[in-house]
């Protein structure tokens, strides 16, 4: 057998694992995370909040479109039309969720959480593997891949779909990376930039830590060469090699998200914008104590630090803030690790250096320096939550866990004398002690502010006998190998117990499945409600009209179920939305609270102009119009449809078409339009407003609207008529007695086409937001196509991409706060 020589960074023969115990350690992984995966089905409870808000909908969407042999590089159903293309949430560039989609197009809402619970598989089997070639216990390996599944962030935000993604697959793509470059294999090299490239195809914070930490990772292996230069030299290549192939294939989607960004509402974060996503430092007590806060509690009475309690604000809370790995891994850590030095050990010292700067990271505002990383390490001003390090800690702990109990069983107890540490023999042991003091009375603080120190009091209590009797019951067992071993065995029994009980369909982590019934049987009076509107809007979309609807206030699992129901909605949730239709609409980031909903100047009620042109024509409300908050507008002329308990829809009665023909042209500045808050009048049946950037594109010249519209029709009107509407294509016939611009009031984004009889045509950016496109006399057929990975999108985000580095970034719509 072949294990990593800490010293060389090499291979040496070791004879420490067997096939029997690899295959021993694999399958006790397996028993584990099926014992846990089972908790949620036998409950009858799901994965919650995000999970289901949010990704469960883009899967079902997902599975659908591949269903009618589409790939959904556009979603109609989402703020008007959405480039799902670019979403790094939209799980289309995730292989596996992909393949999830088109084998199971409508998965219950218990299968896409087990295949999502799944991806912790890669990583936690490969801990065997990663044990294995250094050497380390088999036992250390299975406290490891438990802690890697159940343990702090991990199963804390386990509603983060995408982030799941991307964790789980770190590290396998550190094994990867460790065995291509021992035995120098560009087989193997191959293997892990796919791996690699699985993980970061999220784009996600977590994606871009563990990336980062990969390369660190090369770079001490260069740095620790017996010869450096000569090991950079024999594996250069190779790394060149690996780098080609992830770029490669993670090219196209980070191309089409920097497009997506540049024109969205977050482009990038400013300092004081990340800082209220800091982990606080007393969350760090979680470590030891995990419901010292109340996290756990299903009265969901949390009372740590989030943003009702710390004064400087935050926008974490108890799920972002929660650290716990176990009891018998936190006494590991604190007795072995900390107070007898064995984390400082040569062989474990890379992993103890990343967890320190991981935890700094997370600290983000607490921690000296964070602004200046923020400021000029690239990438990081990306992301808003340096909390979201708390995962990559998690990493760490299972990597030191693994590795202390692998020392216990070796070695047996450290050894506090001048041979063994030296001059640390005093101060790491009061280290060790002081930080579980400074734990105690963070946790303290916090519970006396909101009346629950004795429900602190009893948690610290219960760990710290817990601790105390597995101290004696260790301590007794040290006396020969064959005691350690079994206490090992002991230790992965308790872990494993443990944090099945405590994390496994938690308060933190599950609800029950009625909660989001409208993914299986809505209660009657919405059930009868939806069938209402379901059923006029595909009589209106028969006739050749495509109405859009506003469903807002019914609940998390009803802000995107307009994906699984396929009604055009021009509100959803997803914090990623495009800028231009943000300020023109104002949906906010979600359509579960009405008071995120704004209206600005453009968009002054449901049926203002702009209303028109989107095409809304039906409102889907929790509640009658009247009782919505004040700053929403009163609806005059508007049909009750259908109105009972918590679902009320409304009939605007406002026409106007989805696509007509213009034979008057107004240019305008569509962002200075936009930014002033005010639409142009304009005749919407003859004219168009043609943006100043697309009026050089036009072929014929026209008149501009008269100032006294005619009584009498215009002898050029034309005809338009949308006879194929599908996700990613429009297909309209013209009949025009002289040139017009066609408009199809459908959203404008980079990588759509536009044909005329199969020849291509310049796209226009129409009434500030929409499409349009020139067309000559007579009849004629249009076809607008999503294509955004065609070589001329992709040439042009590039070359965008490139340019915008030497210009001035637009940040959030959250000012910065230094």
């Amino acid at each position: 057998m072949r294990t990593l020589s800490p010293a060389s960074g090499g291979i040496v023969s070791s004879g420490i694992w067997s096939t029997r115990q690899t295959w021993i350690a694999l399958a006790m992984i397996l028993a584990l995370w099926s014992a846990a995966a089972l908790i949620w089905p036998l409950t009858g409870s799901v994965v919650p909040w995000d999970s289901k808000n949010q990704f469960y909908p883009t899967l079902r969407y997902l599975g659908a479109a591949l269903a009618h042999g589409e790939l959904p590089l556009w979603n109609p159903y989402h703020f008007g039309g959405h480039p799902s293309s670019a979403d790094p949430q939209s799980l289309l560039f995730t292989p596996t969720m992909l393949l999830f989609g088109w084998l199971v197009p409508e998965p219950s809402m218990k299968l896409f959480d087990a295949v999502v619970f799944a991806h912790f598989l890669p990583g936690a089997l490969a801990f065997v593997f990663l044990f294995r070639r250094r050497g380390w216990h088999p036992a250390g390996a299975v406290v490891a891949a438990i802690i890697f599944i159940l343990g702090g962030s991990a199963t804390a935000r386990l509603q983060h779909t995408g982030i799941i993604l991307s964790y789980g697959y770190f590290p396998l793509a550190l094994l990867l990376l460790e065995e291509a470059l021992d035995r120098r294999s560009y087989r193997i090299g191959a293997l892990f930039a796919v791996i690699a490239a699985m993980m970061v195809i999220g784009r996600d914070q977590v994606a871009f830590l563990c990336a980062l930490t990969l390369v660190a990772v090369a770079g001490h292996r260069i740095w620790t060469a017996p010869q450096p230069l000569a090991y950079l030299r024999s594996r250069g290549g190779l790394l060149v090699f690996m780098g080609f192939i992830g770029g490669a294939l993670l090219a196209i989607p980070v191309v089409l998200t920097m497009q997506f960004l540049a024109t969205s509402t977050r482009p990038s974060f400013g300092y004081g914008v990340a800082a209220m996503g800091s982990l606080p430092p007393e969350s760090l007590a979680t470590i030891l104590f995990g419901n010292v806060f109340g996290s756990l509690r299903w009265t969901y009475d949390y009372w740590g630090p989030d943003w009702h309690s710390l004064s400087e604000g935050t926008w974490t809370d108890r799920a972002t803030n929660y650290l716990f790995v176990g009891t018998i891994p936190a006494l590991f850590l604190f007795w072995h690790g900390i107070a007898g030095g064995r984390l400082l050990a040569r062989e474990f010292r890379f992993f103890l250096v990343v967890g320190v700067l991981a935890i700094l990271y997370a600290l983000g505002r607490y921690t000296p320096g964070f602004e200046v990383i923020f400021d000029h390490l690239p990438g990081v001003d990306l992301y808003r939550r340096p909390a979201d390090a708390t995962f990559l800690i998690n990493i760490i702990l299972a990597f030191a866990v693994g590795y202390l109990v692998h020392r216990y069983v070796r070695d047996g107890l450290p050894r506090w004398n001048a041979a063994a540490m030296g001059k640390f023999r005093v101060f790491l042991p009061m280290l060790a002690v002081g930080l579980v003091i400074a734990a105690i009375a963070s946790a303290m603080v916090f519970a006396l502010r909101a009346g629950q120190s004795a429900a602190s009091l009893r948690e610290i209590g219960i760990a710290l006998l817990a601790a105390t009797a597995i101290m004696l019951l260790l301590t007794r067992a040290s006396a020969t190998p064959r005691l350690r071993q079994a206490a090992a065995l002991a230790v992965i029994a308790l872990t494993g117990g443990e944090l099945i009980a405590r994390h496994a369909a938690s308060a933190l982590n599950a609800e029950p499945a009625e909660r989001y019934a409208v993914f299986r049987q809505l209660p009657p009076e919405q059930l009868q409600g939806l069938q209402i509107l379901k059923r006029e809007l595909a009589e209106r979309n028969a006739a050749g009209d495509h109405p859009r609807v506003e469903i807002l206030g019914l609940g998390g699992p009803w802000q995107n179920a307009s994906m699984v129901l396929q009604i055009e909605d021009i509100i959803g949730y997803n914090p990623l939305r495009l800028a231009d239709y943000e300020r023109a609409v104002g949906p906010g980031e979600n359509a579960e609270d009405p008071n995120l909903r704004t209206f600005p100047a453009t968009f002054r009620g449901y049926k203002c102009p702009l209303a028109g042109l989107l095409g809304l024509e039906y409102l889907v409300l929790d509640r009658p119009i009247e009782r919505m908050p004040r700053h929403f507008p009163r609806l005059k002329g508007a049909e009750v449809v259908y109105g009972t308990g918590k679902m009320w829809v409304y009939r605007l009665n406002i026409s106007s078409p989805r696509t007509y023909l213009a034979h008057h042209v107004t240019p305008v500045d569509s962002e200075a339009v936009l930014d002033q808050e005010e639409l142009p009048e304009f005749n919407r049946e003859t004219e168009v407003l043609i943006d100043q950037r697309s009026i050089n594109l036009l072929q014929t010249r026209y008149s501009a609207a008269p100032t006294t519209p005619s009584p009498v029709p215009s002898a050029v009107a034309g005809e338009a008529r949308i006879v194929d509407y599908q996700r990613n294509s429009v297909s309209i016939e013209v009949d025009s007695a002289s040139a017009g611009v066609l408009v199809l009031h459908d959203v404008y984004y980079p990588g759509w086409e536009v044909t005329v009889d199969g020849k291509r045509q310049p796209l226009l950016r129409a009434n500030l937001l929409f499409r349009g496109v020139e067309v000559p006399a007579g009849k004629h057929r249009v076809e607008f196509e999503f294509r955004p990975i065609s070589f001329d999108n992709l040439v042009a985000a590039a070359s965008e991409l490139v340019t915008s580095e030497s210009e001035p970034i637009k940040t959030a719509e959250i000012p910065q706060v230094r």
